[in-house]
């Protein structure tokens, strides 16, 4: 009689101990969405356009960057990948089904939007070069094809730089931004909140559709990226956030897959506008096959 009660107590524990693990998520399943983006033209030696789209890891390329404007010029940095094709491999893109966005901003410093008029400047030859417009004395970098989106990757500016200007007139065009797709508006700050004034006056506008917050290659990022991911997250509840990872295991900030399973993935997913990874960039994550690692945690 004993042996038998001490029997069913210990089954009666077993099943309760497999409902409290059913009935508790799984750490890394969270608000999972499997979205990846990835950065594209920041080295010759990372393969065509094509390539990464066709690889299937990524659900958005945005190209990089356009560096130059601001003062009457403009100027496409990707880094010596040839033009000729990447309009052709645009569209293999879009056609089955990863948009691809360029970047304006980047590294360097020829760039800024000083005035109102600078930013309209800007979005006019944004959207006859790259987008759905034309306009005689345009060069179109990638012939009839046009990209799907804007993102902002800015590392300065001043609180006189007007990107609030030109978010709000790519949103005039947002539902024509190609045949029936909308225009996406980005941004891929570094993860400092409040961010610099030249963002935020542009973020503030909320019509961003996602933002992507960079938690590497910075020293206060890589110590505080959760409090500032949970402020990001909170100011900007239509938004959806990405927390931007780099690829490079050299990169300062760089997460194991095994700490994006347990630590990273977890945490990010409890944001309700949490959107999925960001990835910098596709030659290093070709390089290190990072994405094929983590996007099952994405």
């Amino acid at each position: 009689m004993a042996l038998a009660s001490r029997r069913a107590a210990a089954l009666l524990l077993a099943i309760a101990a497999l409902v409290s693990v059913l009935a508790v998520p799984a750490a890394a399943a969270g608000n999972k969405t499997g979205q990846v983006t990835v950065f594209w033209g920041r080295n010759k030696d990372e393969g065509t356009l094509r390539e990464a789209c066709d690889s299937g890891l990524y659900t958005m390329v945005i190209m990089s960057f356009l560096n130059v404007y601001g003062h009457g010029r403009y100027g496409l940095d990707l880094s010596g990948h040839p033009l000729a094709g990447i309009g052709d491999d645009i569209k293999h893109c879009q056609y089955i089904g990863v948009p691809v966005s360029l970047s304006i901003g980047g590294f360097g410093n020829e760039y800024s939007l000083p005035s109102k008029k600078a930013a309209l400047d800007l979005f006019d030859y944004l959207w006859n070069a790259f987008l759905g417009g034309s306009k005689p004395g345009v060069h179109r970098p990638f012939g009839d094809a046009w990209l799907d989106g804007v993102d902002l990757f800015l590392e300065h500016g001043t609180a006189a730089d007007r990107y609030d200007v030109l978010a709000l007139e790519l949103a005039k065009h947002n539902i024509r931004g190609g045949p029936g797709k909308p225009l996406h508006l980005t941004a891929t700050p570094r993860c400092t909140f409040p961010p610099a004034s030249y963002l935020k006056r542009a973020v503030d506008t909320g019509i961003f559709e996602r933002i992507h917050v960079r938690i590497y290659a910075d020293a206060d990022c890589e110590a505080f990226w959760q409090p500032a991911w949970e402020k990001w997250t909170a100011a900007y509840p239509a938004t959806r956030f990405y927390i931007g990872l780099t690829a490079d295991q050299m990169t300062n900030g760089w997460w194991h897959p095994k700490n994006v399973y347990y630590g990273l993935g977890p945490f990010v997913q409890k944001a309700d506008n949490y959107g999925g990874f960001m990835i910098w960039d596709r030659y290093y994550d070709k390089k290190y096959d990072y994405t094929s690692m983590v996007k099952p945690y994405a």
